[in-house]
């Protein structure tokens, strides 16, 4: 009798085992070059309940990355009519979409009767090196991917960069790879597997995360004390552009060719590029200063659509919520100041 029921658990074992295997074999993604793979796992069907408070005021919203890895709504690749590529500054996980720079980049659109939307594809810690590997590693990879626009945050990201450094390191620099080599092995098998795949986009639809991740909104303590932002104008008086532009040969160099690089890429999916550049709460100190003028010079000399925020943006503390972070009047000033010289580059490119 045991041994009649263990053939049968075993029989039973096998043909089951037998069936997931066809079915990976035939529906899953195993052998698509398009599929993202250990890539964008931290940033693909995120869906975290949060708690925003502001001068007592509280809110609660989701943070949702969907299934292509953009935050905000579903929508198909193909449907996208621009991105918005940077660092945690325009990801700005802990705002609600209201609040960021892309949210009120998109109410000024709206308002206007601007047929135009922008998705926020902010990855935080991304530097135009890691701007460049998501080109490579994800946009490329989505089926007919091919926005009117992308709007790229530049400069900030790319202070700390060792210019020595492989560009490849890059590529875990926000999670876009997990740096953990098993990690990276399981995250493969997921993204590949059809029924791993469709238990994520279950569980990512209908059973969001429903702890709490709390954020004050209040401005950072020691950020007040030292608050110092230098100004484009102030910049200018202190520093000697000549000066600045030998010391940092190397670095301003190399990030022109990167953006350089972006451009290229942008085209390759019949995209407009559009390069702002990006300020800290510090303003435009030495190497900010010597990356952002270098960069709207090189604009001018190569004909980029160019946004100078760093230049235009002016000293004052209620912008910000820590040393780079900007609180949600900041990120309007920010996003009104890119929106003035948006829709003239809209119009160019009718």
């Amino acid at each position: 009798m045991i041994k009649s029921l263990v053939k049968v658990f075993f029989t039973n074992t096998i043909i089951i085992l037998v069936f997931i295997f066809f079915i990976e074999l035939f529906f899953g993604h195993w052998f698509d070059k398009n599929n993202l793979g250990p890539y964008m796992r931290e940033h693909r069907m995120k869906n975290q309940m949060m708690e925003y408070e502001l001068n007592g005021v509280k809110e609660t919203y989701f943070y949702r990355r969907n299934y292509y890895g953009f935050r905000g709504k579903d929508i198909l690749p193909s449907d996208i009519q621009a991105i918005f590529l940077g660092p945690s500054t325009i990801d700005q996980r802990y705002e609600p979409e209201k609040f960021t720079i892309t949210g009120f980049l998109n109410s000024n659109l709206n308002n206007d009767s601007i047929d135009l939307e922008i998705i926020n594809a902010g990855v935080e810690a991304q530097s135009t090196r890691g701007m460049i590997l998501s080109f490579k590693y994800w946009l490329f990879k989505l089926k007919s991917f091919s926005p009117k626009f992308i709007l790229m945050y530049v400069g900030l990201s790319d202070h700390a960069i060792d210019e020595n450094e492989d560009i490849s390191l890059s590529i875990t620099n926000g999670h876009l790879l997990n740096p953990s080599p098993s990690e990276q092995f399981f995250d493969n098998i997921k993204s590949r597997s059809i029924i791993l795949d469709t238990i994520r986009i279950f569980k990512f639809k209908f059973l969001p995360k429903d702890k709490f991740v709390k954020y004050d909104g209040k401005i950072d303590e020691n950020l007040k004390k030292n608050f110092n932002y230098k100004n484009y104008e102030t910049a200018k008086k202190e520093f000697d552009v000549l000066d600045l532009k030998v010391k940092h040969e190397i670095k301003i160099k190399n990030f022109l060719k990167r953006i350089d690089r972006l451009y290229k890429l942008s085209k390759k999916v019949n995209s407009t590029p559009i390069f702002i550049t990006n300020i800290s709460s510090n303003g435009n100190n030495e190497r900010s200063f010597a990356l952002n003028i270098s960069l709207m010079e090189h604009c001018k000399k190569k004909n980029y659509h160019c946004i100078d925020v760093a230049r235009k943006l002016q000293p004052k503390l209620e912008y910000w919520k820590d040393k780079i972070h900007t609180s949600n009047i900041g990120s309007k000033a920010i996003a009104d100041i890119i929106y003035a010289d948006l829709i003239k580059i809209l119009e160019v490119n009718k």
